[in-house]
């Protein structure tokens, strides 16, 4: 698929700029045509550019106006408005330009004879990939308000999810930034100037104080590379996981660091139940839902252990059994998910995990300062530890000199 550049003119006479996709210029200058357009300019636009626009336009977007849009038109199609009424309608009262100008495509491409559920695939980077599956499940049974409530529901516990992580990220993240500034000040400032007096009195420096005085040559010359370091670390990590097997190998490290696992286990059987609770509610199997599942995971470890377990389940094993083999699914979930199968209400039991996993993400995000506090203590203190023995060592020496001389 290729990227074409246009500038039209739209039924209204304004200009109207953008990025379209087609395998080549021709069926990128019909598809325009056809919608009413007058094109002034059409050209092959850079993928990579293309691409870096598609994830721009999905970061201006919030979570809130998707769920926003997903659930007035359920409500709308569920009190008997035909679809491009009740998108008409969205349209004119829609605050975001953005989606806005997107629901109007949506609106557009319906129009010409698309299916609701195809015309929001072709965006695709602004809707999530479930968004989509639900839609056509909907279309297809007959359900589509339903179907697009479920959507809002499940976004919306999305969004729950995202901020209780984001709650549980903010202590630590302030903690170590105020931290990194203090040591950085002593090193860069304090020390130079205290390390010159005790050189131009003649005392001779300990190793500890030679130590502390070319970090802090150091630290004085070199300061600008201190905030690009952790730059470099996440720069890192993402061209590691470039590759499957260093993926692998970064995602392991994150289910095995202390405190940060907390965060991302939880997330990640919070993400894995609530998706496998609203597939298995749209009417899919539990096979193909795995298969979606384990492509937005965003773990290798989590979407390994999912596509194996899927593998054994389609040669007839039964799914809590398949799990079982996996250390990452946890005993509670192992037996959630026997008694869903024994009972006939899976759905019910993904439910209920996924509110315990989100719940548990809340409390570690209200008792993330208390378990980062006694670490941050502790690397703190041994630090400036450090900083006052090779300080108070010359010292020592200075003085007793001092005494030796009387």
């Amino acid at each position: 698929m290729n990227y074409f550049s246009y500038k039209v003119l739209n039924a209204d006479g304004a200009v109207v700029k953008g990025v379209a996709e087609g395998d080549d210029i021709g069926s990128v200058y019909g598809e325009l045509a056809s919608k009413g357009f007058y094109i002034l300019n059409l050209k092959k636009a850079s993928n990579a550019a293309a691409y870096l626009r598609g994830i721009l336009l999905s970061r201006k977007l919030k979570r809130k106006d998707v769920i926003e849009f997903a659930n007035n038109l359920s409500i709308m199609l569920r009190a008997g408005v035909p679809l491009l009424s009740a998108l008409g309608d969205i349209i004119a009262t829609m605050e975001s330009k953005n989606l806005n100008s997107i629901i109007s495509d949506i609106k557009r491409r319906t129009e010409m004879g698309l299916r609701f559920s195809d015309a929001v695939d072709a965006h695709k980077k602004v809707f999530p990939d479930i968004f989509v599956r639900l839609v056509k499940v909907g279309e297809e049974t007959g359900r589509l308000e339903r179907s697009l409530l479920d959507v809002a529901d499940h976004l919306q516990k999305m969004e729950d999810l995202a901020s209780a992580i984001k709650r549980a990220l903010i202590y630590p993240a302030f903690a170590i930034v105020t931290t990194m500034g203090a040591l950085i000040f002593w090193l860069a400032y304090v020390l130079p100037k205290i390390m010159k007096t005790l050189k131009e009195m003649g005392v001779k420096l300990p190793l500890v104080t030679r130590i502390l005085l070319h970090v802090s040559d150091f630290t004085q010359a070199y300061w600008y590379l201190i905030p690009l370091m952790p730059v470099a670390v996440f720069a890192l990590f993402q061209i590691l996981k470039q590759k499957e097997r260093t993926r692998y190998y970064v995602d392991r490290l994150k289910l095995a660091f202390p405190i940060v696992k907390l965060v991302v286990y939880n997330k990640l059987l919070a993400l894995f139940s609530e998706q496998l609770r609203i597939l298995i509610v749209a009417g899919l199997t539990i096979n193909r839902a795995l298969d979606i599942i384990a492509d937005v995971m965003g773990n290798e470890v989590f979407k390994r252990a999912i596509l194996k377990s899927n593998d054994v389940i389609a040669a007839g094993s039964r799914i809590s059994d398949a799990m079982r083999e996996h250390p990452v699914f946890p005993p509670l979930v192992i037996r959630m998910v026997d008694i869903g199968e024994t009972s006939g209400n899976l759905d019910d039991q993904f439910a209920f995990l996924s509110k315990l996993y989100i719940k548990k993400l809340d409390d570690i995000s209200e008792k993330m300062g208390k378990m980062i506090e006694p670490i941050l203590i502790a690397v703190v203190g041994g630090l400036f530890a450090v900083i006052i023995i090779g300080l108070m060592l010359p010292l020592y020496d200075l003085i007793s000199q001092f005494g030796k001389a009387r």
